[in-house]
């Protein structure tokens, strides 16, 4: 049997912070088991918050100082998480933190300098998990269906609510996967107008009116008739989605109440195609009662919830999951999923020993 104590680093586009999990995966007779023994998020600074919503618009020595920056307090806190809880780790894994992803021309970029983690937490560290899959002229999105195959197979779809909701099934014996629609990147966004940082469990949204004609206008977006596979960034937010619903003078809570219902609608549009399976969601959305109660009316599918480990540090998990593979040298990231020319094994590899 094989066994592997990896920590999974991981930071979403919404900013809620940085996820680490001391995951602990075994493979025995050809099958993954996993367990997250241990996981916490550390919430951003509002120092960090700015820094990391502005750092596209920055000078390119800013941007290299921040990468490198970004690491050093990345490989601090997996130090604190370490030796808080005396683990005894074979690496790390970390996603980083997505600033530019136009895959069109072939750039994708998660900062947190790999280097800069192994020298703080004096071990291997693997990072960058991309740019090899973009440069093969993939989407280099999603990475965790890999990871949904091989750990979550017991699910028909496996969907995360994040900054931006996505997807994996298989289809035809491959593995399927792409960026549904923005979610809590964007409900967030309209929740920070009143002075929140996000709508709790979708509570204002449910008090809100939806606006049809901005509904039409956001459900109609080219976007949604494109084939997959596809993947959205935060351009494509600011640049298409937010200018649209700036366009309306409608309350906050009606946009809310729009836009969830427009995810909702994404959401069932992306698994309509067959019935009566089970999804399992993850991702800070699955904590969006009233989005979920919206989408339990409008699927016949089994809406499955797990534990909270698992709904919130899913993607920390298979990141690990990930790192494994990459120092296996074992394919971790899927051609049928990101439309790269090939498979292939994705992934820097550090030694701070």
């Amino acid at each position: 049997m094989e066994e592997y104590n990896v920590i999974g680093v991981m930071s979403g586009t919404s900013l809620d912070g940085v996820d680490i999990a001391y995951c602990k995966l075994s493979k025995l007779d050809n099958k993954w088991h996993y367990r997250i023994e241990k996981a916490v998020t550390y919430k951003y600074t509002e120092e960090w918050i700015s820094k990391l919503s502005n750092l596209e618009k920055e000078s390119t020595f800013n941007f290299v100082k921040t990468h490198i920056e970004y690491g050093h307090y990345l490989g601090k806190l997996i130090k604190a998480f370490i030796d808080d809880n005396f683990l005894m780790i074979d690496f790390v894994a970390s996603h980083g933190h997505t600033i530019f992803h136009q895959t069109e021309k072939q750039i994708t970029c998660q900062i947190g300098d790999g280097a800069s983690i192994a020298a703080e937490t004096k071990g291997i560290v693997v990072c960058d998990f991309r740019t090899l899959d973009v440069a093969l002229g993939g989407q280099g999105a999603p990475l965790v269906p890999i990871g949904d195959k091989i750990l979550f197979n017991d699910y028909d779809f496996c969907l995360n609510l994040g900054g931006f909701s996505n997807i994996s099934f298989d289809l035809n014996n491959e593995r399927r996967a792409y960026d549904i629609c923005p979610t809590n990147i964007i409900l967030n966004y309209l929740a920070n107008k009143l002075n929140m940082n996000f709508d709790c469990s979708g509570k204002i949204a449910e008090q809100g009116i939806i606006n049809n004609a901005l509904l039409t206008e956001l459900n109609n977006l080219e976007y949604y008739k494109k084939t997959f596979p596809k993947s959205l960034g935060k351009e494509w937010l600011y640049n298409i989605f937010i200018p649209i619903i700036e366009k309306y003078t409608e309350s906050i809570e009606n946009k809310l109440r729009t836009v969830t219902e427009h995810i909702v609608i994404q959401l069932n549009i992306a698994t309509n195609f067959t019935k009566n399976k089970k999804i399992l969601i993850t991702g800070g959305g699955a904590y969006n009662e009233f989005l979920i109660r919206r989408l339990s009316s409008l699927t016949s599918h089994q809406i499955i919830i797990p534990d909270s480990k698992t709904i919130e540090f899913k993607e920390a998990l298979v990141f690990a999951l990930l790192g494994i593979l990459r120092i296996k040298k074992e394919i971790n990231c899927l051609k049928s999923v990101t439309g790269a020319a090939n498979d292939s094994i994705g992934g820097a590899v550090y030694y701070g020993l």
